[in-house]
């Protein structure tokens, strides 16, 4: 599945670090920054949640909700939660089934490696649940620069 900008999100409903339910019907009226990420704890990874984290107050102010989605499980969730400070929720999609909703459950290649993996990919959903921005070329140190100015 292929989404655009000016798309209908696809609704969902996945658990967070904490095992409650969040879906994006119930986040109706916030803006949403749905990003997608491989792993938890990974210096990519890691670096792109701390930009984040680092703007989560000025993200709070416009109104955002952060939501990061990778196939990681509860622990490391709470983990990388712990380990970073980080104040928005983790999703866990260990069965890739949001990944492959929105598209970033894909083929990689590593050194020639072919494997299933999680694309980086960001998603920002408007109030009404319209894609207005795909960030597909995140860069994970000035993530928050690429929200705020698309």
């Amino acid at each position: 599945m292929s989404l655009s900008v000016g798309d209908k999100a696809p609704l969902f409903n996945c658990k967070n670090q904490r095992g409650d339910d969040i879906s994006l019907s119930d986040l109706a009226g916030k803006k949403v920054i749905l990003y997608f990420y491989p792993k938890d704890s990974t210096p990519g990874c890691t670096v792109q949640a701390c930009n984040l984290r680092d703007n989560f107050e000025e993200l709070s102010a416009q109104d955002y909700v952060v939501l990061g989605v990778s196939s990681c499980s509860e622990k490391r969730h709470n983990n990388f939660i712990a380990k970073n400070s980080l104040p928005f929720d983790l999703l866990m999609d260990e069965t890739q089934q949001l990944q492959n909703l929105y598209g970033v459950w894909q083929l990689k290649k590593t050194f020639g490696k072919e494997y299933m993996g999680t694309v980086r990919t960001t998603f920002i959903i408007d109030e009404t649940g319209i894609i207005t921005q795909i960030i597909n070329k995140v860069k994970t140190k000035e993530h928050w620069q690429q929200i705020s100015q698309p």
